[in-house]
């Protein structure tokens, strides 16, 4: 039924390449699918002006999508000279899931950019930048642990996301492009490695959708969610 030949259970083929990046304090190159996101980890010695002084630590992230990352060519956005809306929404998504998972009275006043670049686009690209964000995010404190510069592991759990929806009137996991842009109901889950939920986005696309469905959409992400958990840990063992 589902386009690509899938369960509607399975998801697509996830595979993680930690240290892709040579510079980056943490780095890697998740491919769920189609989907291709680079996601680079920098720390810095600052912290955001509101909480300067308050021994927290901040995470922050900035999203954006190559020209070519889908079928046409998107203008740069640096060329139009502002970012459009749906990037700063994803951006300030990225940041508020990866900040559930971190204890910043124990990161200490230091912040940590996680840059997520969409290379190629085919559905799920905020979910897979959370997934690879939080594998980026691994490694620089891992650098931070072995440099003796935290003293406590402030990752308290892992942060993964998976998209969800009603697809030909079937609840379906980890949506691709052809059925995202069909789909009646479509939502993206942002779970922790414990199955505790941080976000849902969740909207009916021409379609409504009953508290049984969107139970069933919410059993099928945390499916998900642990799979892609795995891979995580399997990435950053």
């Amino acid at each position: 039924m589902r386009p690509s030949g899938r369960e509607l259970n399975q998801m697509r083929a996830v595979s993680i390449e930690p240290g892709f990046s040579k510079h980056a304090e943490g780095s890697c190159l998740i491919k769920v699918g189609d989907t291709h996101v680079l996601c680079n980890a920098t720390i810095e010695d600052r912290v955001p002006p509101f909480i300067k002084g308050s021994g927290l630590g901040w995470v922050t992230a900035e999203y954006g999508m190559l020209p070519r990352a889908t079928n046409t060519r998107m203008r740069r956005e640096a060329s139009a000279g502002k970012q459009g809306g749906r990037t700063v929404e994803i951006q300030r998504l990225i940041g508020r899931a990866l900040r559930a998972g971190v204890d910043r009275v124990a990161l200490g006043e230091r912040q940590i950019t996680i840059d997520c670049d969409v290379l190629q686009a085919d559905g799920g690209t905020r979910c897979a930048a959370i997934t690879g964000g939080w594998v980026a995010l691994r490694l620089a404190v891992n650098r931070l642990m072995k440099a003796g510069m935290v003293t406590s592991d402030p990752l308290v759990d892992p942060v993964a996301a998976v998209s969800c929806g009603i697809y030909a009137g079937q609840p379906v996991l980890d949506l691709d492009y052809p059925e995202d842009s069909e789909a009646g109901v479509d939502g993206n889950f942002i779970m922790t490695g414990s199955g505790k939920l941080i976000e849902v986005q969740m909207s009916a696309e021409g379609s409504v959708f009953s508290r049984d469905q969107m139970n069933t959409l919410i059993d099928l992400a945390e499916k998900g969610v642990g799979e892609l958990v795995g891979a995580q840990r399997a990435a950053t063992a």
